[in-house]
């Protein structure tokens, strides 16, 4: 297991940042590309099992370290007990959320040192980068775009026009990761003026054109895909005194 000696390890800003990239470069490899190897590799009949990514992009599935304390922090432990319990996607995505974890963990054991700026330009710069999570929960969702047919595929997409509006965590999931993602901070609810999240669903009004929390103005995805043209209350009421 290619730990590597403390004394070697990244210290700058930078050094950390690669080191943090080609770790996730080996883990996202692991959980997409040689998923079936990976698969294959965390046998439930074997003893503790974690998965390391490496400074070199690789992975290894492996027993955690026997030195006390290990050198680096440790990533999950025994992560093929679960295989066979699990439906197969959810044991990935969950295996990704704990790598995105231990990802962090490492980078900044390593960034220790580090004055606040320094560590808050090492965040900023992991940031960017979209979590394994992330990259295999899109994975997930192309495959199963892959078998959905038309009508199902419309409901993913962003309603617009006569149609409505419709911010949809589908759609955006879909989207280029950080894509537009200035405008959309800039957009506030015409109701309790919260900003713009991509947790939420929201809802764009065909008259005046605001956007609205759904839970603001009693909007839910599935009614909104009924609706032809939504009228905010605010120009509904405006309608109901012309």
């Amino acid at each position: 297991m290619e730990v590597g000696s403390i004394s070697s390890a990244p210290r700058t800003v930078e050094e950390i940042f690669k080191d943090y990239s080609s770790r996730r470069a080996g883990i996202v490899r692991a959980l997409t590309h040689d998923v079936d190897e990976f698969y294959a590799q965390c046998d439930p009949e074997k003893e503790n099992l974690c998965l390391y990514g490496h400074p070199n992009d690789s992975w290894e599935v492996n027993l955690p370290a026997e030195e006390v304390p290990p050198e680096l922090p440790e990533p999950a432990l025994g992560i093929n007990f679960a295989r066979d319990g699990m439906n197969r996607r959810d044991w990935l995505s969950l295996i990704a959320v704990h790598s995105d974890s231990w990802l962090l963990s490492v980078a900044f054991y390593l960034g220790a040192r580090l004055n606040r700026n320094e560590r808050k330009r090492l965040f900023s710069m992991i940031n960017e980068l979209p979590t394994v999570f992330e990259v295999v929960s899109d994975r997930r969702r192309s495959k199963e775009k892959s078998g959905m047919d038309s009508a199902s595929k419309s409901k993913l997409s962003t309603k617009r026009s006569s149609e409505g509006q419709i911010k949809s965590n589908s759609k955006i999931a879909d989207e280029e990761y950080g894509e537009d993602d200035d405008e959309h901070n800039e957009t506030l609810c015409g109701t309790c003026g919260g900003s713009y999240s991509a947790d939420e669903f929201w809802i764009a009004c065909d008259i005046c054109e605001r956007w609205f929390h759904g839970k603001c103005v009693k909007i839910t995805p599935a009614k909104a895909e009924s609706i032809k043209q939504y009228k905010c209350p605010g120009c509904s009421s405006k309608k109901g005194r012309q």
